[in-house]
């Protein structure tokens, strides 16, 4: 992808450095970007009972005895307040290559929106991206590396730590850069699907559905999202900016984080009612079909067989 000297977008927060914060967390593991939806207040609080209060006294006193406040390690306030401001960076984001890709890629995405939305008479709410390095905490609580890239709809914000994309390479043999930009403009995508509507009433309706009808709906969630990115790269391509094999990289990172071909390498066996992103061949035919229409009527998951 010719990216190099491209518009960098002003909505890139970095946050490498900064851990995630004193309570962090993992949403579980998965080898692919996926959305986190807010959890319940019961959801995010169980668990510690009596025996955590004691330890969060105990922690606090040791912390203070090696003369480091606890308080002003919480000075950034409860996930969506105030972002904490960066104490230690080891470089400045303008050197940083790949802080300088993703904001290019960041910014296509919000000329290929800005421009779709405008065309139907709307404005288009641009999300911010967060880099994070280890663990994180967001609107939609606390998230480790381990969960993957993902798109949070409570603070409209893209979660990316960037050593996902050597993971990608190394595991799951889908190296390149245009297949990191399918990565964020997947994630872009649920973002579009957040300020349209569809994520709101996807959440509310999951609370009615079993286990299995959700993932399907899932499943059609996240396909929709992939078509998206189909969509932005079909502009993309037409501005010229991408090289020979683009396309393929993108295809391939599609097929290797596809849920069947997911849990053959995980556990040797699939199990189809499990699925909530869709298989290898699905994630790829609705990449491509955003790719090849460039409509958003065309991406319709929701009635349509996918």
């Amino acid at each position: 992808m010719r990216w190099k000297g491209r518009r960098q977008s002003s909505n890139i927060e970095d946050r490498r450095g900064q851990g995630g914060g004193m309570f962090p967390g993992g949403f579980g593991r998965g080898g692919g970007p996926r959305i986190r939806l807010p959890a319940g207040r019961a959801g995010r609080a169980g668990g510690g009972g009596l025996s955590g209060i004691i330890l969060l006294v105990v922690l606090f006193f040791v912390l203070r005895a090696c003369g480091i406040d606890p308080l002003e390690m919480l000075a950034g306030g409860p996930a969506g307040g105030p972002t904490i401001q960066q104490t230690a960076p080891t470089s400045s984001a303008a050197s940083d290559e790949m802080t300088q890709f993703v904001s290019v890629v960041l910014a296509e995405t919000e000329d290929v929106w800005n421009g779709i939305f405008q065309a139907q008479g709307l404005n288009y709410e641009e999300p911010s991206l967060v880099l994070f390095g280890g663990q994180v905490r967001s609107a939609c609580g606390s998230a480790s590396s381990a969960s993957g890239p993902f798109y949070c709809p409570g603070d409209k914000k893209v979660y990316l730590d960037t050593s996902f994309f050597d993971q990608l390479a190394r595991q799951f043999g889908a190296a390149g850069d245009f297949a990191q930009a399918y990565v964020i403009a997947h994630e872009v995508g649920h973002h579009v699907q957040n300020i349209t509507g569809i994520l709101p009433r996807f959440n509310e309706m999951r609370q009615r559905m079993s286990r299995v009808e959700a993932n399907e709906m899932s499943v059609r969630v996240e396909l929709q999202a992939d078509c998206f990115a189909g969509i932005w790269a079909r502009y993309t391509a037409q501005k010229g900016l991408l090289e020979e094999g683009d396309i393929e990289e993108a295809l391939n990172a599609a097929n290797q984080i596809g849920d069947d071909t997911l849990q053959r390498r995980t556990q040797g066996y699939v199990v189809p009612d499990s699925f909530n992103h869709g298989t290898s061949e699905q994630r790829r035919t609705w990449f491509m079909r955003g790719l090849k229409n460039g409509r958003l009527t065309d991406c319709d998951t929701f009635n349509e067989p996918v």
